[in-house]
């Protein structure tokens, strides 16, 4: 007989089974790239997660036999639906054996959730925080994860969502790009270089990891700025700021961070990171004894660099911030000596522009992720 159980936050062995079944369900998936067990847990602490303070979610098992076989998240983020005047109710944390029974109760239990706080749209998946990956894979899957900053999934999740009636809201794809075949336009760097002859933008480069930490604040803020056209934004509070700083610049090298100041304002930044999913998927979501070494070693000798956030404010968008951007990538990733190999990591199709730009870059899209609707 198959039952949904509504979890319990503080009873730590209901939250333990929560976490453990991806773990179990993903052990053998070679494409999978396991969370640490403290990022595992966080979002299921109110206490501690940001998204508590402003917003409010609940947890569901799906049962049979005594044997987890479902999991799902509901939630409302209050500031993003005050913002955009809707009236949205968000899953994540989908994850289920291959039957199409477990689905239907799992998401049944997400209706139910939302119909009885007057709730009119089911969206997702979305996450709890801003830098969580966003939807469904529904290509690419023979490649690896890109470490914790994108979600992966059987092939067979796309179908089991789809046959309960859910469409289409937004495609994040990302773009692989060899280094070889990474080339800057002769027109962006005339730009870039016409812009730093005029002075009116500069490039920000770190000396330290220091140096990047107590600039992180200001980059969260300028962040959260830089995307208020974009489908997914909502003011970030202070707490969700500092959550993407303590979880995003953990695996950060200051030399590929890189801001653009007008004056002594951060108007564009762009982000990119070692990939080091390899340590990850050895470490299995445990730090230690010996996981932090290796991931600091990773850090070093890893041919892969993720490109997971790049923004200019919308206000110097014609003033050839954009240029700049590209073109520091494009150094930073040919001057840099380690890399052969560069994966612009989910890129939402409504950034039209940056499409376009990365398929002048020779970007080939090789990963997309969907993120669904469904009318209640």
């Amino acid at each position: 007989m198959l039952t949904i159980e509504k979890i319990d936050t503080d009873n730590k062995s209901q939250v333990k089974r929560f976490v453990e079944f991806y773990y179990d369900l993903y052990r053998d998936c070679p494409q999978w790239v396991p969370p640490l067990y403290i990022d595992a847990y966080l979002p299921l602490n109110r206490k501690k997660h940001p998204f508590f303070h402003h917003s409010e979610a609940d947890f569901f098992l799906a049962v049979r036999d005594d044997e987890v076989v479902g999991r799902i998240c509901a939630g409302e983020n209050k500031p993003f639906n005050a913002y955009h005047k809707t009236r949205k109710v968000q899953f994540y944390f989908f994850d289920s054996i291959d039957d199409p029974e477990v689905a239907k109760a799992l998401f049944d239990a997400v209706l139910d959730w939302a119909r009885a706080r007057g709730l009119d749209t089911l969206i997702g998946p979305k996450g709890l925080s801003p830098f969580d990956g966003y939807g469904i894979q529904i290509e690419g899957f023979e490649q690896r994860q890109m470490m914790t900053m994108m979600n992966y999934n059987y092939d067979y999740y796309p179908k089991l969502v789809e046959s309960l009636g859910f469409e289409k809201e937004v495609d994040f794809v990302s773009c692989y790009l060899p280094a070889g075949a990474f080339k800057i336009p002769e027109r962006v760097e005339r730009i870039a270089q016409r812009v730093m002859q005029r002075g009116n933008l500069t490039v920000k480069r770190f000396k330290s990891k220091k140096e990047l930490v107590q600039w992180a604040p200001r980059i969260g803020e300028t962040y959260n700025k830089a995307f208020i056209h974009n489908w997914e934004y909502y003011p970030f509070s202070a707490g969700d700021i500092q959550y993407a700083v303590d979880n995003v610049f953990m695996v950060a090298d200051h030399r590929l961070i890189k801001l653009i100041l007008h004056g002594e304002e951060i108007v564009g930044f762009l982000f990119a990171f070692p990939d080091v999913s390899a340590a990850l998927q050895r470490t299995k979501g445990r730090l230690f004894p010996f996981g932090i070494l290796d991931i600091l070693l990773e850090m070093k000798r890893t041919k892969t660099v993720s490109g997971n956030g790049m923004g200019v404010l919308p206000e110097f968008q014609g003033t050839g911030g954009n240029a700049l951007l590209y073109y520091e990538m494009g150094k930073t990733m040919l001057d840099f000596k380690q890399f052969e190999f560069v994966e612009m990591t989910q890129v939402a199709e409504t950034t039209k522009q940056m499409r376009a730009d990365l398929k002048n870059l020779n970007g080939v899209e090789y990963k997309n992720h969907r993120v669904y609707r469904k009318h209640i």
